[in-house]
């Protein structure tokens, strides 16, 4: 294993510290992960997020603009 960098990114996230790199309440992370809505992993009993799982909640919740009708006139 590598030696450990205290100042690089941790492998996985707390749910206060994806909810802030987010921008949502971790309690509506919890909610989801219970719910098994949005990727995360559980070490026991501890909820944590990876990278990975941030992106796929960020990409999950992507909306295309909506076209608006061509008003004649």
């Amino acid at each position: 294993m590598p030696p450990v960098d205290d100042r690089a990114e941790p492998l996985l996230f707390t749910p206060e510290q994806a909810a802030q790199l987010l921008g949502v309440k971790a309690s509506w992370l919890r909610r989801k992960a219970a719910a098994r809505a949005i990727p995360c992993t559980f070490l026991g009993k501890h909820l944590r997020f990876s990278r990975a799982d941030l992106e796929t909640i960020i990409t999950a919740g992507e909306q295309s603009p909506r076209q608006r009708p061509h008003r004649l006139g």
